[in-house]
Parts: structure tokens; sequence; C-alpha cells
């Protein structure tokens, strides 16, 4: 009886596997509203809560939408920080699927000298409505600066329906 009841489970996980489809999709978001904090001593340490929106695009169920990022990025420039937050993507219909993220920020030294952020960190599905209510999944995540308020957020991983 224990023999069959592994077998079911384990059978029962890799059917819900079955369905994750590989994605890859990037948002381009600028800057709409920021409220920061910069310290006033020498660190130069900024805590920033910012709201951006942009489009999605690439392949998969939240490509093509609407999002807006929700994000609290605690930053010591030269040292690393913790960004991190939420992405609102917004399909043509109202569905909505919200998206929980976290980075851990390292600066490394660059070519020339200068220290060179490494933005990277994961991503997973939190929340949706309508057709995106059952959307499950996670995966990578790495932010590229663009401009002084442009960031473009780059996603891989697995979405299941």
């Amino acid at each position: 009886m224990a023999k069959l009841l592994v077998i079911a489970v384990i059978g029962a996980g890799m059917t819900s596997f079955a369905g994750a489809e590989p994605v890859k999709f990037d948002a381009l978001v600028t800057q709409k509203e920021a409220i920061r904090l910069d310290f006033a001593d020498a660190s130069k340490h900024f805590f920033l809560l910012v709201r951006r929106e942009g489009k999605s695009e690439g392949q998969g169920a939240l490509a093509g939408t609407a999002v807006q990022e929700y994000g609290a990025h605690d930053i010591v420039p030269g040292v690393g920080g913790e960004p991190r937050g939420y992405l609102e993507f917004t399909k043509g219909d109202g569905d909505k699927a919200y998206i929980k993220w976290t980075i851990q920020a390292v600066f490394v030294p660059g070519p020339d000298g200068k220290p060179k952020l490494l933005d990277n960190g994961v991503w997973q599905v939190v929340g949706g409505t309508g057709k995106l209510e059952k959307l499950k999944g996670a995966g990578t995540f790495h932010l590229v600066p663009t401009g002084p308020t442009e960031r473009r957020f780059v996603m891989e991983g697995e979405l299941v329906q």
C-alpha cells in the first residue's frame, strides 16, 4: 500500500510539471513615482521606493502585457544591495498576474577599474485574476539599467497555466 501511495504521489507531481512552458520575457519600464532616502553619512547608501511602468515582450502568457513595478531598492553604491518588489502584468482584457522578485546586487571590479553592478535574482508568480488566476511559475531575474530612471527586467523560467 505504501509503494502504491509513493507511486501515485510521484506520478501526480510529474503530471503537474508536464505543462510547464519555458519562457523568456523582458519588460522595459520607466519611473513614474519615487520616494528616496539618501543617508547623510559618507556611505552613499540610499533607499528608493519606486513605481515604474512599461510593456512586456518575449514569449509566454505574460508577453505583450502592460507592466508596473512596485519596488524597494536598498543600495550602497560600490558595495551591494537587496532590491525587491512586485511586478503587476495586465493583459488587454484586464486579467492580471503578480510576480514577486528579489535581487542580490553585487559590485565587482569593472574593466575600467570602476565598480560594475551585477543585478541578479529570482522571480515567482504569487497571484493572478481571470485567465491568469491559476498561473504558476518561477525563474531567474536580471535587472539592466538602461537610463537614469529606466530599467529592463529580463526574466527566464517556466510558467504553467
